[in-house]
């Protein structure tokens, strides 16, 4: 698993780590038994403090996804993916031709997530910040 950042999201880079573990926890990229990268591996990757990957992997701990094994590593021990895992090939496929139709548009990144977002907090009725 490759971690990256982005500044613009609004959270924390921990906060970050979490959300990319749960989501390739949900999406089946993670499976029960796999090795998270270790904490040093991160820190350099995403040039950030060891302290920072430590304190997601302890909330993923916390939450009973993962578990550290001293000197060993960390270890997926379960996963949030469920029924609905079979229905996402066929939907990604749609929002890749999505993406490229908003690319030919010319929209650029952000204007894509921002459009993204507001569609589907409006289609989810959350407020539209």
């Amino acid at each position: 698993m490759e971690f990256h950042l982005n500044s613009r999201s609004g959270l924390s880079p921990y906060q970050q780590l979490v959300q990319q573990v749960r989501h390739a926890l949900r999406l089946g990229l993670l499976k029960e038994g796999d090795r998270l990268p270790t904490v040093k591996e991160v820190a350099r990757q995403m040039a950030v403090n060891p302290n920072t990957v430590l304190k997601a992997y302890r909330e993923l701990e916390h939450d009973g996804l993962v578990a550290a094994r001293p000197g060993v590593g960390t270890f997926v021990t379960r996963t949030l993916a469920d029924a609905s895992l079979a229905a996402h090939g066929p939907l990604q496929k749609e929002l890749r031709r999505w993406l490229a139709k908003a690319r030919l548009a010319g929209l650029g990144e952000e204007s894509i997530e921002a459009l993204f977002m507001t569609t589907f907090r409006t289609a989810t009725g959350e407020d539209v910040a």
